[in-house]
């Protein structure tokens, strides 16, 4: 009877005592599991990241070294620093002066945004809080105009221009970039409004609210973050763009990337002034991606989660 009772010493334990002590081992491997991914993603994350800061940072540091240790293959990076590039890129050296054409694309960049978000947001408010038939297939017309290659475009641009008079005209370059940009703004807005509950407008309508009220007071206050991820994106194709300014402009309405590439000559050195210039005119777009990191992210991932 107790040998029956008592297991002797040394024998296994019983199979109903396995399951729970499989389970605790599990648990306490899982978070170990956990950490060890984390860390991984982490460091592959910091990777990604060094690799993308890495030109910019060069950049930086070949605009503090004078032209001839700029050209230097390869890059000598003892080089004494200077602030000559800085001082010829804003006219200390009796060159052209940059402001006129930082003005240009800021107001080209800034009225073409506003405009942009005029139009899209009224036009993403019929897609997707009061739908039109077949809204998909109007919103894949608007994404299809962006498939249109820019210089396919350019020559007629161009022709209708010179026949109206406009070129040379900063606000031709307002209205391209408002074309331009609308239909990748209509479709983000649309995917950003959609998260609006209907009840919203719906109790807005019932008090007597009209169209216009409900865009400004309730849609507008709700999708903030979506509007300044659209307007962030819009701010930064206008900013960049190139090709237009540079065949529709001249003196009057150059923009600050048509005036970067009058440095690049074809005798003498030029880098050091290039990348001192690059550095300056992106700063306006760093500048606006840094005060609006947290709605940029938070309007890209609005749409992401249905």
């Amino acid at each position: 009877m107790s040998a029956a009772t008592h297991a002797p010493a040394g024998t296994p334990s019983s199979p109903s005592s396995s399951p729970s002590a499989s389970r605790k081992s599990a648990v306490d491997t899982a978070p170990k599991k956990v950490r060890r991914r984390n860390a991984g993603l982490g460091l592959i994350a910091w990777l990604v990241g060094i690799v993308f800061v890495l030109p910019v940072l060069w950049m930086a540091l070949t605009s503090l070294h004078t032209e001839a240790d700029a050209a230097t293959n390869p890059p000598s990076l003892a080089a004494p620093l200077t602030l000559d590039g800085y001082r010829e890129f804003f006219g200390a050296g009796g060159g052209p002066s940059p402001w006129f054409s930082l003005a240009n694309s800021l107001t080209a960049s800034v009225v073409s945004t506003l405009f942009v978000l005029l139009l899209s947001l009224p036009a993403a408010y019929a897609l997707s809080i009061r739908p039109v038939k077949k809204w998909t297939d109007v919103l894949f017309f608007f994404l299809s105009t962006k498939m249109l290659p820019v210089v396919a475009g350019l020559l007629p641009i161009y022709l209708f221009a010179k026949s109206s008079g406009m070129l040379d005209n900063i606000w031709l370059l307002v209205i391209l970039y408002t074309s331009m940009n609308l239909p990748i703004a209509v479709w983000m807005m649309q995917s950003f409004l959609a998260e609006i509950p209907v009840a919203l407008i719906e109790a807005a309508q019932i008090d007597g609210a009209r169209l216009p009220a409900i865009l400004t007071r309730v849609v507008a206050p709700i999708a903030m973050p979506g509007i300044a991820a659209t307007s962030l994106i819009c701010f930064i194709f206008s900013w960049n763009e190139m090709l237009f300014a540079r065949v529709l402009t001249g003196v009057i309405a150059q923009t600050a990337p048509v005036f970067l590439t009058g440095f690049i000559t074809s005798q003498g050195l030029f880098l050091a002034k290039v990348c001192a210039a690059s550095l300056v005119i992106s700063l306006p777009v760093l500048a606006a991606g840094f005060a609006a990191q947290d709605k940029l992210v938070q309007g890209l991932s609005l749409g992401a989660v249905k």
